[in-house]
């Protein structure tokens, strides 16, 4: 089985937000929120869009409901803003078939991590991961998050899947700076490296520093405009004091989304700013309490509502 990969391949670049799933008072997906959050994004300059990833609670959607949400939100987003859908099931067999499903709703392209729990060597990784690209032909980008599913995609393993046509991109989600530097060397060009936005790792200004081209991030959800402008890839020496001034400045923020369980905080957030976020889907639960006082307080101090109009 090999890869028939367009020449047109969507490679993220900038500020891919990893999109939260909202939920409905009675616990089903709205996918009315989710167009809204579409619109949100395409009107406050965010690259791209990530759905079914961690934020959006993939492990707790069913096949089903995965699949309800590619096919409203790929049409939705096509020609509008590139995005790119979670598809890791338990099973290769799964995986590839949502992932076929992705294409043919016009998908950009896919996200794969390492199925969660049953932490497989670096040869079944490979496989796995190799096995569901050479089933599609749109863009793949590979998702290394260690502390969510315990085994890291070593960079030998993300240099040798760099040689697929159609693996595009490579998020890193992990506290070691110098797997960006040998990601980063090691694939030459041939997959863009981004990062994710969790302050405890701090990967994003090395990560642009080795070449990387961005970030796939969380904060995004709730300043778009903000994480845009700190993630273009740097070309000169303003590239590198904008994002170092923006990381700063907005370093709270980041902190506050990840003040408890992802996407917990993200979403009470949303919900104070008036964003469709709904709760997270048992058994997580909404935050409360004095931690949800704090980050109310946060938003209003950096005005988020003025800002943004909602």
């Amino acid at each position: 089985m090999s890869c028939k990969c367009s020449d047109n391949l969507v490679r993220p670049e900038g500020s891919w937000v990893a999109v939260v799933t909202p939920f409905t008072d009675d616990d089903r997906i709205d996918i009315d929120g989710l167009a809204r959050l579409v619109d949100f994004h395409v009107e406050n300059e965010t690259d791209g869009l990530l759905f079914l990833g961690s934020t959006g609670e993939s492990t707790s959607l069913t096949f089903e409901e995965k699949k309800e949400i590619v096919a409203a939100m790929a049409p939705a987003c096509k020609g509008r803003i590139p995005a790119f859908f979670g598809v890791t099931c338990p099973t290769t067999k799964a995986t590839v078939e949502l992932a076929q499903f992705a294409e043919s709703k016009g998908a950009d392209g896919v996200m794969m991590v390492v199925p969660p729990y049953i932490a497989p060597p670096q040869d079944a990784i490979y496989d796995y991961l190799a096995t569901v690209a050479k089933s599609i032909s749109i863009g793949v980008a590979l998702y290394n998050n260690p502390s969510r599913v315990v085994v890291n995609i070593d960079p030998e393993t993300v240099i040798k899947l760099s040689e697929l046509p159609n693996v595009v991109a490579d998020k890193e989600a992990m506290g070691n700076i110098s797997q960006i530097a040998e990601v980063t060397s090691g694939t030459q060009g041939k997959v863009n490296v981004l990062c994710c936005d969790f302050p405890k790792y701090s990967l994003v200004l090395p990560t642009l520093a080795f070449g990387g081209t961005g970030t796939a991030n969380v904060a995004g959800n709730i300043i778009p405009r903000e994480m845009a402008a700190m993630s273009r890839p740097w070309k000169s020496w303003e590239d590198v004091e904008r994002t170092k001034t923006l990381y700063e400045k907005y370093t709270p923020i980041m902190k506050a989304c990840y003040s408890v369980t992802n996407p917990v905080a993200v979403k009470a957030a949303m919900d104070y700013l008036g964003l469709p976020a709904g709760p997270p889907r048992l058994p997580l639960k909404p935050m409360r309490g004095e931690k949800l006082e704090q980050l109310h307080k946060l938003l209003d101090e950096f005005k988020l509502r003025e800002k943004y109009g909602l």
